[in-house]
């Protein structure tokens, strides 16, 4: 057997499946209602959507659908909750920490129910649920600490006046969050914003509703105030209207570019809402020729088909310099034909379905896109079995960089491998995209990492390892992947205003 890497071993013990708890196969439904003021209600209108299991193609159950009525009855809450003399204005920072670690402890109690709920909502395997939900948990955890630690500066100002500022909420947030990893998302807009005193009104999205409804109940049982966390489940009317609404104040958006730009537009009618936008990805992953090849295929393997290629941040663009390209190819297709795809709650089952029938056939058209336009279809390209949204896992070489697949992202478990020669032919090639999102470079020469991380244009930039994410570190891109970043101490600015203090000294006892 050959002998694994210490790079290797570290990745595949973050898909360990060491100390995971049993999966709920038919996990208890969470109340199925719109959240406000700690209460689950119907929708004004009455009406329901289904949620449907992916691997399957079958509905799980109806969701109550809000609209513009639910949101604006959201956003009240919301509104009176943050008001100056309300309990959760009132409260101590240190026991707003209290209570989002009490929250993390209550997620972590139920783990198995939130990982087993995401994997039959949205279909990504057990093991990499688990540890989404762990992550989710980890970044309350993280934000709880800081909730009495986020303070402001004395000023030595001129003249005889004495200045210092206050880190003060935002106020009302509206938190608009994706189907892709739900739970993770939900806990990276809530962490901050409750920590900084802010409240919320979040619209989770209407493919993977459920772990957003779990979290209503446990933030009840947590004993946050009424109004303070408020979740209306719907369509993108409801996001609409909670973008247009003028009590309002912030609004942060996980999702496609296409979206966000016009949550932005949406974001400035009637009153100029702060934003906060985690935008799509089409991300280089770049492979030098003094890599350990066996570990560079592995990351770059798992930095496209991770959650099913459902990642912003995917490694979509695997550009391989020339002298190991071939190599590559053939590891990375070997590779990729011995991936297990099938029942998510399989234990070996490394990847499940796509989200939806739309997401399947999106993906589909775009592998037919990279024959017509000339790449080589080295594996995959078909949908895998007859039920559900499988899709094989596809690698494509020969890709030319004005090639769609190379151009569009994708979102699905699709790798394009790209070749190249120098390191300044590759920066402007990695560049060449309106997105900046992520960047992944495997090498061991520290000046070439050193050159090249100064020249990729993107928010995080990975090296020797791919898809590593953490509470502690910001997350976020240039250009059209986004504005603002999430998560860390730099997280805590979208949630924050600054107040300036200015006291004028008496110059003599009156």
């Amino acid at each position: 057997m050959m002998r694994l890497t210490r790079g290797l071993r570290k990745l595949q013990r973050n898909f360990s499946t060491m100390g995971l708890p049993e999966p709920i196969l038919k996990p208890n439904l969470p109340p199925l209602g719109i959240f406000i003021n700690n209460e689950f209600r119907p929708s004004k209108s009455g009406k329901t959507f289904e949620t449907i299991n992916p691997s399957t193609g079958e509905a799980i159950t109806q969701i109550p659908r809000g609209s513009k009525e639910d949101i604006d009855d959201a956003v009240n809450a919301a509104v009176d909750a943050f008001k100056l003399g309300s309990p959760w204005r009132t409260m101590d920072a240190s026991e707003r920490g209290r209570l989002l670690f009490k929250l993390a402890s209550l997620m972590e109690r139920d783990i198995a129910i939130l990982g087993s709920l995401e994997t039959t909502d949205m279909g990504s395997p057990y093991t990499i649920t688990t540890a989404f939900s762990g992550m989710a948990m980890n970044t309350l955890k993280y934000y709880a600490g800081w909730a009495d630690k986020n303070h402001g500066k004395t000023i030595p100002m001129d003249g005889n006046y004495f200045a210092y500022t206050r880190h003060e909420p935002v106020g009302v947030c509206g938190q608009i969050i994706p189907w892709n990893g739900p739970l993770a998302m939900f806990c990276w807009k809530i962490g901050p914003a409750l920590a900084m005193g802010n409240t919320v009104v979040v619209k989770p999205a209407e493919q993977s509703p459920l772990t957003a409804l779990y979290m209503g109940q446990l933030i009840k049982e947590a004993g946050i105030p009424p109004g303070v966390v408020n979740i209306v489940p719907g369509y993108g009317d409801a996001g609409e209207a909670l973008c247009k609404n003028q009590k309002v104040d912030k609004i942060a958006f996980t999702g496609s570019t296409e979206v966000g730009k016009k949550i932005q537009q949406s974001s400035g009618i009637g009153n100029l809402k702060r934003t906060t936008l985690e935008l799509g990805g089409k991300s280089p992953n770049i492979i030098l020729d003094d890599v350990d090849l066996p570990t560079a295929v592995e990351w770059a393997h798992q930095a496209v088909y991770m959650n099913q290629g459902q990642v912003c941040c995917s490694g979509s663009r695997t550009f391989v310099q020339s002298k190991i390209y071939d190599e590559f190819v053939e590891r990375s297709v070997e590779r990729a034909r011995n991936r297990v795809v099938g029942n998510p709650f399989d234990i070996k089952t490394e990847q499940g379905p796509q989200i939806d029938q739309t997401q399947m056939e999106k993906i589909l058209g775009l592998i037919q896109s990279g024959v017509k336009d000339g790449a080589c279809l080295a594996t995959g390209g078909a949908r895998f079995g007859d039920k559900g949204y499988f899709v094989q896992p596809t690698v494509f070489s020969g890709v030319q960089d004005h090639h769609k697949i190379a151009q569009e992202e994708i979102f699905g478990p699709v790798q394009n491998i790209l070749k190249f020669d120098t390191l300044e032919e590759l920066i402007e090639r990695a560049n060449n995209t309106n997105y900046g999102l992520a960047a992944g470079i495997f090498s061991k020469d520290i000046d070439k990492i050193n050159y090249l991380t100064q020249g990729i244009r993107a928010g995080t930039v990975w090296v020797n390892c791919y898809n590593v994410i953490s509470a502690q570190a910001p997350f976020g891109g240039f250009k059209d992947s986004g504005l603002g970043r999430e998560m860390g101490e730099y997280g805590l600015h979208q949630y924050s205003e600054v107040k300036n203090v200015v006291i004028a000294l008496p110059q003599k006892n009156s």
